[in-house]
């Protein structure tokens, strides 16, 4: 059944499915030209951020967060749509064998059904076990290797009203494990934007411009530096892809935004360029525009400015 026709898809035992919202998710399972047209755009951004980072000496990898919908059709009980055209699925394809891009649809389905969830019941994001599966894929195409307790550190868990539990009539509440991955990695830069937030606790509500640096001095840290451009499913805070990976590299730098930075990567020369975002943001493709400084003195669609106005200052950005 459906709660909601136009965003929400009520599937077996209660998972719940985001099928529409301003991303259009139902989109990424479409064919036809104009789709076709936008994943070829994405399969050359992607070789043309790779040969770009290549001149620099800059490994480059790109990873897809799937959809829930792309992984779980087994789940969505009756849902009509074309699992086996999702955009995952057809950009794994378009770069098969390239070295930049590392499918993480293939590896997730084929644990799907395992002893625990890869993906939260009602929510759009991964389980901290989704996540950790894809961050073993990450480490091994980056040839790293994973602290040997990472899957194993402590954790708290609540029960609370998730993303798609908030659009449907019951508000069901999910049991939620996070990892308190943090015992390596030190927080050691972090952007005025997200300073701005951080100072009146409302860190929740920022997203694009959020910017972060980790050092991690542990003996057993890989050397190298890594540069990850992503969103939510990496996010700022370290319980899911970028802390574990500030546990297991040397420096992490994070910033949330699709589109890269140049100057800011050519200015950190980082050993390894990560970019990842979620499936359903597939829909557009970035221009490569960003500027971490811009964004952070001047927040998107004047959210420091609000701040501002309600007196709260910003610190000052931190030497990178």
């Amino acid at each position: 059944m459906s709660e909601d026709r136009e965003n929400v898809h009520v599937g077996r035992d209660g998972w719940l499915f985001l099928t529409g919202g301003t991303n259009r998710v139902m989109d990424r399972y479409r064919g036809g030209l104009r789709h076709w047209l936008l994943l070829r755009a994405w399969t050359r951004l992607i070789k043309v951020r790779a040969a770009r980072a290549e001149r620099l000496g800059i490994r480059c990898l790109h990873v897809i967060v799937p959809e829930k919908l792309s992984v779980y059709d087994d789940r969505t009980d009756r849902l009509r749509y074309a699992p086996a055209k999702a955009s995952t699925r057809r950009l794994a394809r378009n770069l098969a064998r390239h070295p930049a891009y590392l499918d993480l649809l293939a590896p997730l389905r084929a644990a799907r059904n395992g002893p625990v969830p890869l993906y939260l019941r009602t929510d759009t994001h991964w389980t901290v076990q989704g996540c950790l599966l894809a961050y073993r894929e990450i480490m091994r195409a980056l040839g790293a290797i994973p602290p040997a307790d990472i899957g194993a550190r402590p954790s708290i868990s609540s029960d609370e009203i998730m993303d798609i539990g908030e659009k449907v009539r019951d508000r069901p509440r999910e049991r939620i494990e996070r990892f308190m991955l943090q015992r390596d990695a030190e927080r050691v830069s972090v952007g005025p934007l997200l300073a701005a937030y951080e100072a009146v606790g409302r860190d929740r509500e920022i997203h694009v411009g959020a910017h972060v640096v980790y050092r991690n001095g542990s003996a057993g840290a890989d050397p190298r530096r890594l540069v990850l451009f992503g969103d939510s499913c990496a996010h700022f805070d370290p319980f899911l892809l970028t802390g574990m990976l500030a546990e297991s590299f040397s420096e992490v730098h994070f910033v949330w935004s699709a589109s890269l930075d140049w100057a800011y990567i050519e200015q950190i020369r980082p050993d390894i360029l990560l970019f990842e975002l979620a499936e359903r943001f597939l829909a557009r493709v970035p221009k490569d525009d960003f500027d971490v400084a811009v964004a952070g003195q001047r927040g998107t669609g004047g959210r420091l400015a609000r701040l501002r106005s309600q007196g709260v200052g910003l610190a000052p950005a931190e030497a990178q």
